[in-house]
């Protein structure tokens, strides 16, 4: 079992940049494949990024490449997601995922969700 807490959302400017935190309780943390998710109102939940469990793999859809990086510190429980150079169309909840072992781009294969984090946007 996984206990998943998202931090670090908040209203921001364009331009502006963000880190996302989340926590996630129990031991074999270090075993699953991470992903962070968003889900703006009337929209379905997509895929933002994924990593593996050591890290070594990752990967970002066409539309926060270059702008967004997740990682992961095993050590502390905890994977990240540093947003720079936001736009307004990042706006969204934003949700982390667990899932054990490989790495998956949909949302149907992660076992474990947190709560959510809202980052908004202004122009």
């Amino acid at each position: 079992q996984v206990q998943l807490v998202e931090s670090g959302g908040g209203l921001v400017q364009a331009g502006d940049s963000l880190r996302l935190s989340c926590a996630a309780s129990g031991r074999t943390f270090s075993s699953y494949a991470m992903g962070w998710f968003r889900q703006a109102p009337g929209k379905e939940r997509d895929l933002v990024a994924i990593i593996s469990w050591n890290g070594h793999s990752t990967y970002y859809v066409d539309s926060v490449k270059g702008r967004f990086t997740i990682s992961r510190d095993n050590a502390k429980n905890t994977v990240y997601l540093q947003m720079n150079s936001l736009k307004p169309e990042d706006t969204a909840v934003y949700y982390c995922a667990a899932r054990p072992q490989t790495i998956s781009v949909s949302r149907y294969d992660y076992d474990y969700w947190g709560q959510g984090t809202q980052v908004t946007v202004s122009s």
